[in-house]
C-alpha cells in the first residue's frame, strides 16, 4: 500500500537537487545486492536528513540501522567541521558496502561504524546526541527509543523512520509494532511529537 501517490513521489524526487553520481551507484548496488532495497532512505529522505543536520547545526548524530549507508552518508555531508555520525547495525555485509562508499565520498572520517545489537551498543555510548535517527528492526523501536532518550541533548531530536509502515498503522492493529511505537511516544509525557508523511512516515520527537 502506497500512501503517497507514486507520481507525486516521482515528481518530488525529480524536483530535489540530486545527491550525485556516487549516491546513484550506491542505490543501484543496494538494489542489486540486497533482498530488501526499500529499506534504503533514497534521494528525497536523504536530502531531508542532510538539510535537518545543517539547519540544526547538529554535531553528534546517532543512527540505528546503517544498512548500505545512504542515510549516514547524507547526514555526514550536512555536518559542520568536527561533527560525527555514529551508525549501528548487525549486518557486516551491508555495513561493508556503507564503509566503502563513505571512503570514496571522502566522508569516512565523519562516520563511526558499530556492529552489534542496538540496545547494547547504545549502552556503550556517551551522550548527548543532537540527532538520533532510528531506522532498524521495527519490534525494537520502543527499546531503542527508551535507550536513547536519556542521551538526547537539550533541544535534540529523535526521528523514527517508517512510522506509517506502508499504511499498516491505519488498521490500528495492536500487533503492528509501529502502531504500538507511535502510541507509546504519543502517550509519553516526557516528549512532544509530530508525524510527517514524508516517504513512509517520519515521527519527530523532542523532549518537553
Amino acid at each position: 500500500m502506497n500512501l503517497v501517490d507514486l507520481n507525486a513521489d516521482a515528481y518530488a524526487e525529480a524536483h530535489t537537487t540530486p545527491s550525485g553520481e556516487l549516491y546513484e551507484r550506491l542505490a543501484a548496488e543496494t538494489h542489486e545486492k540486497t533482498t530488501a532495497p526499500q529499506m534504503m532512505v533514497g534521494e528525497v529522505e536523504g536530502r531531508f536528513l542532510e538539510f535537518l543536520v545543517r539547519l540544526m547545526g547538529a554535531k553528534r548524530v546517532l543512527e540505528l540501522g546503517t544498512f548500505t549507508g545512504y542515510s549516514s552518508l547524507s547526514m555526514a555531508r550536512g555536518l559542520p567541521e568536527g561533527g560525527r555520525v555514529i551508525t549501528c547495525d548487525v549486518n557486516p555485509e551491508t555495513t561493508a558496502i556503507a564503509q566503502r562508499y563513505a571512503e570514496e565520498a571522502g566522508l569516512i572520517d565523519r562516520i563511526e561504524y558499530r556492529l552489534g545489537p542496538g540496545v547494547e551498543t547504545i549502552a556503550q555510548l556517551e551522550g548527548p546526541f543532537d540527532l538520533v535517527f532510528i531506522d532498524a528492526d521495527k519490534p525494537g523501536y520502543v527499546d531503542y527509543y527508551e535507550a536513547v532518550l536519556p542521551k538526547l541533548a537539550d533541544g535534540g531530536l529523535v526521528i523514527a523512520d517508517n512510522a506509517l509502515r506502508g499504511g499498516r498503522v491505519l488498521e490500528e492493529d495492536a500487533d503492528e509494532p509501529m502502531h504500538a511505537f507511535n502510541e507509546h511516544v504519543r502517550n509519553d509525557p516526557r516528549v512532544q511529537c509530530v508525524l510527517l508523511t514524508v516517504r513512509d512516515g517520519m515521527l519527530f520527537i523532542m523532549k518537553r
